[in-house]
């Protein structure tokens, strides 16, 4: 298997933060896509995720069997408790005077509520910060037109306008690339003796329709679309280099991907995680780790589809494999995101504030072009979005 590593990649260019000014934002929010958190829950959350499409109740029952294997419980709330409370804590540690809220697409707490409640304090000037580090349609353009409409409910209820802005993605910030190696290199060390040395890397990420993948973007090396493959491979590039550095093992590494929905027809990013390990261990590999570098908590994409059918998938294969935990609320994500809100406030002010960034696609835009991200692959014109030029 070819190493994808890039040979002429651009060294890597660690920043210092800045300073602890944050206007004129007064507010903070975390956006999140939600889940169910009791068994009474899966259906109707279902119902929200799949809200125009036209599918039957008994079908998003089916669908939520693999819910109902935890209870009825996504991972994802409480998850995200987790970083609410990481992200106050490293603002109150810094310095940083910004009230921090949470909002989801999908279930409780929503985020009309939430922006309701933000309006209702008084702030006017809100900086959004979703749960996905990379462009691509549902990972940026959809919770951008959330915002409209959450926004456009507001207005009609007469309150006072809001004004959002949306973090730039932070695939290769320092603060989300550097847990992922430290993840790696714990998953490496679950696996027997004998195998850890000659393991290989699978990172994984949610398979999109390739129709997305293709005009998600841009990216100043790619020219416009292919972002959402590019990022994933420049973020799995960044770990996988490191975890070499700290090994002294250049391990072969493949992006792969893994959740597929939809009808069958249409094209989809490959290959999937269960195809992938059946290939390595048909090509003779010891162990594999497998690292959502896609995501950024375990929600039930990661606990099931990884955790569970992959890993079957794996012991009948025969084939050692572990899963390397995603970021979560890590001290140094949170960090992160500290930085990424100082830097989007001076540069609102009018300054050249240091923007981190690893590698060779350098720091994302700040402000979403028009058409960036179009749904594409749900065949009607992109809706109003907010946070962007269009």
């Amino acid at each position: 298997m070819p190493d994808q590593r890039d040979p002429n990649a651009a060294p890597d260019r660690p920043a210092a933060p800045n300073g602890p000014d944050t206007g004129p934002y007064d507010a903070l929010l975390l956006l999140s896509f939600g889940g169910p958190e009791g068994p009474d829950d899966v259906v109707p959350f279902l119902e929200n995720v799949t809200r125009g499409r036209g599918i039957p109740r008994e079908r998003l029952k089916e669908v939520g069997k693999h819910y109902f294997l935890f209870g009825g419980v996504s991972p994802i709330n409480e998850q995200n408790r987790e970083l609410l409370a990481a992200l106050r804590k490293e603002f109150a540690d810094q310095g940083v005077d910004l009230p921090v809220y949470w909002g989801n697409r999908n279930w409780a707490p929503y985020l009309t509520d939430a922006l309701r409640e933000i309006a209702d304090a008084g702030h006017r000037r809100v900086l959004v910060l979703a749960t996905s580090a990379y462009a691509s349609y549902s990972g940026c353009r959809q919770y951008r037109e959330n915002l409209a409409a959450s926004l456009a409910v507001l207005a009609e209820e007469g309150r006072p306008a809001l004004r959002v802005d949306k973090l730039r993605h932070y695939f290769n910030h320092p603060g989300f690339v550097e847990p992922m190696v430290d993840n790696t290199l714990a998953a490496l060390a679950a696996l027997p003796a004998d195998v850890r040395d000659r393991a290989r890397l699978a990172f994984t990420t949610h398979s999109i329709p390739t129709a997305a993948a293709d005009t998600s973007g841009p990216v100043a090396a790619h020219g416009d679309g292919g972002a959402y493959v590019a990022q994933h491979l420049e973020t799995a590039r960044l770990v996988a280099d490191r975890v070499r550095q700290a090994t002294g093992t250049d391990r072969d590494w493949q992006l792969v991907y893994q959740s597929r929905s939809g009808a069958p027809h249409i094209p989809w990013l490959e290959p999937d995680i269960c195809d992938h390990l059946e290939s390595e261990h048909a090509d003779g590999a010891p162990a594999v780790v497998m690292v959502p570098i896609g995501f950024v908590s375990d929600h039930m994409e990661v606990k099931y589809d990884l955790d569970t059918e992959a890993a079957a998938k794996a012991a009948e294969l025969g084939l050692p494999v572990s899963r390397a935990a995603t970021v979560g609320a890590d001290p140094r994500f949170a960090a992160a995101v500290r930085e990424l809100v100082l830097e989007r406030a001076a540069t609102e002010r009018g300054l050249a504030p240091v923007r981190c960034a690893l590698g060779r696609l350098g720091p994302s835009h700040d402000v979403c072009p028009a058409g960036c991200c179009p749904a594409a692959d749900r065949g009607r014109p992109s809706r109003p979005a907010a946070a962007g030029t269009d």
